[in-house]
């Protein structure tokens, strides 16, 4: 015969309208979601409109350029930008599938991966940049 559990005590939830966060802040915090679905959306839109390249794809190439040397690690990769590491993986795989970056395996370390930029990456940031910049310029300048 199975024994009795104890009862189970529920956390108090607190209602909506009870809030400690001053309204201002709230307001501020939504207006700051708002500012970024519509700056996202907007690089999206134009980056897939004029250069074939998602955001995510985009950002991922811009840090590798801006790094300025022959490869990346992608932990380190992954610490400068704000995708997950498996949304990395992905963005890096689509990204190698079209000839934009090489990965490799380091020697020393068979765990750590390289990222590199190849010449057709390059290029293609080179391209949708000014465009990257512009969209910038327009929604928060």
């Amino acid at each position: 015969m199975p024994k009795p559990t104890a009862p189970v005590e529920r956390p108090v939830v607190k209602s909506l309208k009870s809030t400690t966060a001053p309204a201002g802040l709230v307001s501020e915090w939504r207006d700051l979601l708002a500012r970024h679905a519509t700056t996202s959306c907007a690089l999206e839109k134009e980056l897939q409109g004029r250069h074939h390249i998602g955001l995510s794809e985009f950002e991922t190439l811009d840090r590798l350029v801006e790094a300025g040397s022959d490869s990346c690690k992608m932990s380190d990769l992954a610490n400068d930008i704000y995708l997950s590491q498996s949304a990395l993986s992905r963005t890096v795989a689509r990204l190698e599938r079209d000839g934009l970056v090489d990965r490799t395996l380091c020697t020393e370390d068979r765990r750590a991966i390289f990222v590199c930029v190849t010449e057709k990456g390059r290029e293609l940031h080179r391209q949708a940049a000014p465009t990257h910049r512009e969209v910038l310029a327009q929604i928060l300048g």
